[in-house]
């Protein structure tokens, strides 16, 4: 029996995807042996066998920017305009996502609706991220490509297509939510302080007197904190924040408890200079160390010391959240170590510390004040920061007055107490 020269193309696995080989091309048809790949593998062929052209390869004067290019061009764009964090973001969405499985000669244009779908399913089968990071994910996608729209890059219709992708919902097969943040006791934080070395005790004391964010407390300058404007006061302005588009400048006043906490770590120093650095919480660490130490220093660990001297170990002029996180945990760990089980410190997060002095704000003297504390345009947001209200209504359950207890008297009128 001859061969079929019009056989259709075949529906194949890639991993633990469906995808049809044509005319050099992948073309990705969701997770392997899931409904939604095969009525995209119908759909496909019933396209494929009405018009074959569709499908064949463009001129290379026609076939436009790969999705390559397009990812290459919009980081070089953002890169000096977009923070460190913000754009790691987009970094690992592109790297880990989007180019793994269409970076190859894929071009922009010939990404639609359902490869944006494959990669967020990618996202979900990762098991890294929440819910709601994927939805932002798959956002910054679209972002990327409505930029190359303004920059004649990408066809107008192709991100307009792409946003007809609708936001997982709680509960979407695969996802997991983000726990809400808790603010961190009082009494939790102190049981911690003395397993940490100073600079890291100093930065978490800031933070709890302040209610700034971790950002803004491991990013803070020298340059930044000004001590000639008031008598009382300093004024820590920092250089960038996360509310800046909305809110602009903001300015942090500091009084005498955190002055004192400052005052140490701003001496001697250049102003662009890091207030707390890793390279200062380490010198702590090892004086700490020493001073700790109960046997005598034998020669080979006197020789490691002079190799170590003279090639020193280079440390980062500032924090970042991962390692401020860390240092934290570190000290949590180092505490219970020697903590008997009913003093155990429960694991806890810096972001946790703005939630516990919004919290206290309120408690004081009511939302405004927690409002002005944390900085928010509105009081809903201070809401979710400020944890008090619980507290309230409880206090209000324990001393509620029935009004539909008449005391006995069928009249039905309440009597006074």
């Amino acid at each position: 029996m001859p061969k079929l020269s019009n056989r259709p193309p075949k529906y194949s696995k890639l991993k633990q995807y469906a995808v049809v080989y044509y005319q050099g091309k992948i073309h990705y048809m969701g997770l392997y042996g899931s409904e939604e790949s095969k009525v995209a593998y119908a759909r496909f062929i019933a396209e494929y066998q009405s018009n074959p052209l569709l499908f064949m390869p463009k001129a290379e004067e026609d076939a436009g920017v790969t999705i390559s290019e397009l990812v290459a061009a919009f980081l070089d764009h953002v890169s000096p305009t977009l923070d460190a964090s913000c754009f790691g973001h987009y970094r690992v969405i592109v790297g880990d996502f989007l180019l793994k499985l269409y970076g190859d000669n894929f071009s922009a244009d010939d990404f639609k609706p359902s490869c944006l779908k494959l990669v967020r399913s990618e996202m979900i089968q990762s098991r890294r991220f929440f819910r709601n990071t994927i939805n932002k994910y798959v956002r910054r996608i679209i972002t990327i490509f409505t930029w190359g729209v303004e920059e004649e890059l990408v066809q107008p219709s192709t991100p307009l297509a792409l946003k007809a992708v609708k936001s997982l919902v709680k509960g979407y097969a695969g996802t997991f939510e983000n726990k809400v943040r808790e603010p961190v006791a009082d009494e939790v934080i102190i049981k911690t302080l003395p397993f940490m070395v100073p600079t890291i005790a100093v930065m978490v004391k800031l933070q709890r007197l302040t209610g700034m964010r971790p950002s803004e407390t491991f990013n803070m300058r020298v340059g930044e904190v000004d001590q000639t404007r008031n008598a009382e006061l300093w004024y820590y302005t920092p250089k960038s924040h996360k509310t800046e588009r909305f809110i602009g400048e903001k300015v942090i006043p500091l009084g005498k408890p955190e002055q004192e906490l400052l005052a140490p770590y701003l001496v001697g120093k250049a102003p662009e200079q890091a207030v707390f650095s890793p390279r200062t919480a380490m010198e702590e660490r090892n004086i700490e160390k020493r001073e700790n130490r109960k046997s005598k220093i034998s020669p080979s660990h006197a020789a490691r010391d002079i190799a170590r001297a003279a090639k020193p170990k280079q440390y980062k002029e500032f924090y970042d959240e991962n390692s401020y996180r860390k240092a934290i945990e570190y000290a949590i760990k180092k505490g219970n170590k020697t903590l008997s089980d009913g003093e155990k410190i429960p694991h806890w997060y810096p972001y946790g510390i703005r939630h516990s002095a919004g919290t206290a704000a309120e408690k004081a003297g009511g939302l405004d004040q927690a409002q002005a504390l944390l900085g928010h345009r509105t009081a809903n947001v201070t809401r979710r920061y400020a944890h008090s209200q619980l507290a309230i209504a409880e206090d209000m359950a324990r001393n509620r007055l029935n009004p539909f207890d008449t005391g006995g008297d069928e009249s039905g009128e309440v009597k006074a107490s």
